[in-house]
């Protein structure tokens, strides 16, 4: 028989009513309460950010390949079609999709109103998975016809469909910045919705075949092209595999580049949950250490006894090591409940709405990251168990004759 563990079941089972209960739920509470809201945290936060970054990638690729030009307007100078990054990219280490594109400025006139906008011009190779999910109306253009001078479909952003007063279907002339200027009657087919003020208020997407034209640009010239990577935690090191086969009058912009002030928060909020980290592990190792401190303080008689029956100072530290973790353990599998739950409800139903103009979604996002949930668990194993240790030195100090008479 294991004395330890027998004398710690006898510890653990206390009665109901008894001090050493309470004190025992109130650690269990602690613990399942500091796992549940870490779980909740990592969850929105790694949701949030992943909500963000989809919203940028819809408009801003991993990487960018344009000419190098000192030109900072949306007045692009043309690059070949015909290139090995373009034709032979994904055989590049690092690089999943490479799709061309070509921006022209221009103005969008309705009846009463009008907004500046950029014409995006895309073609058969781009991917339109992100941003289908964030269509509000209707579909995304045709593209990359053969022949003809571009398609004038156009998809556009709520914000502009509510600024202009248009819906799916409807004809706005745009007209186009040149010399002299160009003006298109453009169909809208689609709407979308980023919640990003910076692009809703300036992207809208057509024909690439429209914008060469616009632009005096044969077929096989584009304004950039545009590269997302396979893992975008490896993005520098997809940048020098392309820069190692990129010509000199070409530059390549990175995405956290690009968007430097949302990156930058989304590192804030990383370093903001360092800290919740901290300060959770931190209050539930020390009511732990008060917990079992407070349970050896109401069991100082047996302790005495313990000793006086020839039991030695380890094996009773063992004996309260496993109270503790018995704590731990349904704590953490109250937390884990509790966590998990709560997660599911708002991934299911979104109960928590937020508002899209101040953080970009309509509701507080969950990302199910399951690497770390079981990291926490494990990390909250480890660190409370190094921890419980500590109160259990008090017990080498402990002398038989006083403990057995202690009086509660």
């Amino acid at each position: 028989m294991n004395v330890p563990v027998f004398l710690a079941r006898k510890v653990r089972n206390a009665p109901a009513g008894s001090f050493s209960a309470t004190v025992t739920r109130v650690g269990i509470a602690s613990i399942a309460l500091g796992l549940a809201i870490l779980i909740i945290a990592f969850a929105v936060l790694f949701g949030y950010k992943r909500t963000i970054q989809q919203k940028i990638f819809l408009f801003g690729a991993h990487l960018q390949i344009s000419k190098f030009t000192n030109n900072y307007s949306y007045e692009e100078s043309p690059i070949p079609l015909n290139t090995p990054i373009y034709h032979a990219g994904t055989q590049i280490p690092g690089v999943q999709h490479v799709q061309a594109v070509a921006l022209k400025a221009g103005i969008l006139k309705a009846k009463n109103d009008l907004s500046g906008v950029v014409l995006k011009g895309v073609g058969r190779d781009y991917s339109w998975n992100l941003l289908r999910e964030s269509l509000v109306a209707g579909t995304v253009p045709e593209v990359g016809a053969d022949t003809g001078n571009g398609s004038t479909q156009i998809l556009i952003s709520q914000y502009m469909a509510s600024q202009l007063q248009l819906k799916v279907g409807d004809d706005v002339p745009m007209y186009f910045l040149s010399n002299p200027p160009r003006a298109r009657k453009m169909t809208v087919v689609g709407i979308y919705d980023t919640g990003l003020e910076e692009v809703d208020k300036t992207i809208a997407l057509g024909d690439i075949r429209l914008v060469q034209r616009l632009n005096n640009w044969g077929p096989d010239s584009v304004g950039s092209y545009e590269i997302f990577v396979t893992d975008f935690d490896r993005l520098e090191e997809a940048r020098s595999n392309l820069l190692d086969r990129m010509p000199p009058d070409l530059r390549i912009t990175r995405v956290t580049d690009s968007y430097r002030p949302l990156f930058d928060w989304m590192i804030l909020l990383d370093r903001n949950m360092v800290i919740l980290l901290a300060l959770v592990t931190f209050v539930a190792s020390f009511n732990m250490i008060s917990v079992l401190l407070v349970l050896m303080m109401e069991r100082t008689p047996m302790i005495g006894l313990l000793k006086a029956l020839g039991g030695a100072d380890p094996l009773i530290r063992r004996m309260f090591l496993y109270v503790g973790l018995n704590m731990v353990g349904w704590g953490l599998l109250i937390g884990n409940v509790v966590g998990l739950g709560f997660c599911w409800l708002q991934y299911r139903y979104e109960l928590i709405p937020l508002d899209p103009k101040n953080y970009f979604v309509t509701h507080v996002p969950i990302a199910w990251d399951w690497p770390t949930i079981l990291a926490l668990n494990g990390a909250a194993i480890v660190l409370i168990s190094l921890v419980l240790w500590i109160p259990t030195l008090t017990i080498t100090r402990i002398e038989p004759v006083k403990a057995l008479a202690f009086k509660k």
